[in-house]
């Protein structure tokens, strides 16, 4: 029988309720803060770890856990956690301008979340940022459903940056994980990703149905490109149904 362990985080203005595997903990997500921590020390500066997944899988709140247990560990330096949804562009941009998608032109507001509505620019100076030195990072409210600007500052040693697209299989994506030192990809069943996903759009008011439709016509288009698209990681992880953690493949031991 699986023991687990609950904590609470704010996650974009939201209070989030997760619950953590014991085994997992000591056995997959501790050892992993003891190898950013013994790489971190190695190299002497900065290191800048990327985590992508697609929607649903967790990431946010497992990021913010993972900034959490390093806090509590003595031996281990602690990570900041930190996200790429800062980067979409602002939502005037958003609703007054087109994005290419797979060829196809569209309204931008259409796809909002998809790789094309990110200011990948104004990212990669970002990085560069802060591989140099401490800087202010931005974040997507949504309790307002925009971008805030210089919200946190990024000062810890450790900085862990989550988001869909890190490890996307395309331009201007591979070009920025120049500034990574370690990348993580987390996995999960595509049909697993649904459920939770039209949940959500369930508890915020929709029937069935028309969560059904959203997903059909946007989320699922998100799951499938960052499923099919992503680039392995260093660490590769998988969900599962009961929403522990399975390691698929660690090449960064």
């Amino acid at each position: 029988m699986k023991h687990w362990k609950k904590y609470c985080f704010v996650v974009n203005g939201f209070e989030m309720e997760a619950a953590y595997c014991e085994k997992t903990i000591e056995n997959i997500f501790l050892p992993l803060l003891r190898r950013l921590t013994k790489a971190q020390k190695e190299q002497g500066g900065r290191l800048l770890v990327f985590a992508a997944a697609p929607p649903a899988v967790g990431k946010t709140t497992l990021c913010q856990f993972l900034e959490h247990l390093s806090r509590e560990e003595d031996d281990l330096t602690e990570i900041q956690a930190v996200g790429l949804d800062g980067f979409h562009y602002h939502s005037d941009y958003i609703n007054s301008h087109d994005a290419v998608v797979q060829g196809k032109k569209v309204p931008m507001k259409s796809v909002k979340g998809c790789p094309e509505t990110y200011d990948t620019q104004k990212l990669g100076e970002k990085l560069r940022q802060i591989k140099e030195g401490d800087a202010l990072w931005p974040v997507y409210d949504r309790n307002i459903h925009d971008v805030v600007e210089d919200v946190i500052k990024v000062e810890k040693d450790i900085v862990l940056l989550e988001g869909n697209w890190l490890l996307l299989d395309e331009e201007p994506w591979t070009s920025l994980r120049q500034w990574a030192d370690d990348t993580i990809l987390i996995l999960g069943e595509e049909e697993t990703l649904k459920e939770r996903l039209i949940g959500r759009k369930e508890k915020g008011g929709l029937t069935r149905e028309e969560a059904e439709a959203w997903y059909e016509n946007s989320d699922s288009v998100n799951v499938r490109r960052v499923l099919a698209s992503s680039v392995k990681g260093n660490l590769i992880m998988k969900v599962e149904k009961d929403n522990d953690y399975q390691i698929v493949q660690d090449t960064g031991k």
